[in-house]
């Protein structure tokens, strides 16, 4: 009996730790999750609700300087690949294959964008699950940069310490990145020409 009780007062002690954390530090250990992106690449859903149009999901891998970001819109798949050198677009509507020289595009600027993603934002801890921590973003008064947009929603898994999902409005464009995981191989960001034997090649290198 005794050795029980010591047990589950370890587990309520551990408990109370992880609920008592502050916004600043579940950032910060977010943070040093995040920091590992580097070394072991990650994936990530980012949607995009445009009014009128509805919402676009867009499904990134990262690894390095490899990305590949795939957009499927009325059942039409547009999948774009690069290493740092090269980027291939696959447009499934006309089963066509351009490579052109490497430039950064959203979904780059999107995984670069992570780097330091409430730095300039005064953030406050508002509610919190079983599984997660939901957490305010405001824009800091000391922060000048007019393209930051005033408020971001951070809702950040207490397992793994990732986001679940980052959200912000601008210009009445809602973007989500959400559903964050940590690991991605070289195949799953490599373009790999067997796997679209009709496609036809333009290269405009």
């Amino acid at each position: 009996m005794k050795k029980v009780i010591i047990t589950l007062f370890a587990a309520l002690i551990t408990a109370t730790a992880v609920f008592a954390q502050t916004a600043e530090e579940i950032v910060a250990r977010m943070d040093e999750e995040m920091a590992t992106f580097d070394k072991d690449g990650f994936s990530m859903v980012m949607d995009m609700k445009i009014p009128i149009m509805g919402t676009f999901s867009t499904q990134m891998y990262t690894l390095g300087k490899k990305y590949k970001a795939m957009l499927d819109v009325k059942g039409e798949k547009i999948i774009t690949w690069s290493d740092g050198v090269n980027d291939w677009d696959y447009d499934s509507s006309k089963n066509e294959i351009t490579i052109k020289n490497a430039t950064s595009s959203d979904a780059e600027d999107s995984m670069n964008s992570l780097n330091g993603i409430t730095e300039g934002y005064n953030v406050k801890l508002t509610k919190e699950t079983a599984d997660a921590w939901y957490i305010l973003c405001t824009k800091s008064k000391t922060n000048t940069n007019k393209d930051d947009p005033k408020k971001m929603d951070l809702v950040v898994s207490k397992s793994t310490y990732l986001p679940i999902s980052h959200s912000v409005t601008v210009k009445g464009v809602k973007v989500t990145l959400r559903d964050f995981v940590k690991g991605v191989t070289e195949e799953e960001v490599t373009f790999d020409p067997s796997q679209f034997p009709t496609a036809k090649i333009v290269d405009e290198r």
